[in-house]
């Protein structure tokens, strides 16, 4: 499942209009790094095409997750300030919706009713991240979390989903026409 389908099933239209206008377009070549572990993550990225691996110091750099079309990287570190815990790089020519962290926590505070749908999103992500590992621990194949049909609040759930891939496709077709930004651009950003 992608799980970026988490994030814009909870949001509003107006707020995934906010996240493309805020966003800037990225375009990875194969090797290219997106993130470095140990420094601070400057953007929350959406991939919207291609395949990301995850990669840490401490098992000589060897990937340990691969990351494809719908997945989000960089919460971790926008939830809780510290630098990336991994190292992100471009298995094959990706591209990505980069949203800086300092737009979007002027948002957060600017906009009561987005802050309490971006911050519920991420917590579901997060949490289904969080399970996931768990049944990885427990010797299973990663993968993302199937949804218990025994849960309550099923139908809202499914609902929630279903909006935010309708959401994450409509996305897709509206950045496909504009035209990618220089990484450089990023990166003057966050050092003014």
């Amino acid at each position: 499942m992608k799980r970026v389908v988490f994030i814009l099933g909870v949001l509003e239209d107006e707020d995934v209009d906010w996240l493309i206008s805020a966003g800037l377009r990225r375009e990875l070549a194969p090797g290219d790094v997106l993130i470095h572990e140990g420094k601070p993550c400057e953007a929350i990225y959406l991939i919207l095409d291609g395949s990301l691996q995850v990669s840490v110091f401490a098992l000589d750099e060897q990937p340990i997750a691969q990351l494809a079309s719908g997945e989000v990287v960089g919460e971790m570190s926008f939830v809780d300030g510290q630098p990336a815990s991994a190292t992100v790089s471009a298995l094959e020519p990706t591209i990505v919706l980069a949203v800086p962290c300092v737009q979007v926590r002027q948002k957060l505070i600017q906009d009561i009713w987005f802050a309490s749908r971006f911050y519920r999103a991420l917590a579901i992500l997060l949490s289904s991240r969080l399970r996931s590992t768990v049944k990885h621990l427990q010797g299973e194949h990663w993968r993302p979390v199937a949804i218990n049909a025994d849960i309550s609040g099923l139908d809202e759930m499914n609902d929630m989903l279903s909006m935010g891939s309708i959401r994450f496709d409509w996305m897709l077709k509206r950045l496909r026409h504009i035209r990618a930004s220089p990484w450089e651009d990023l990166d003057n950003e966050a050092t003014e």
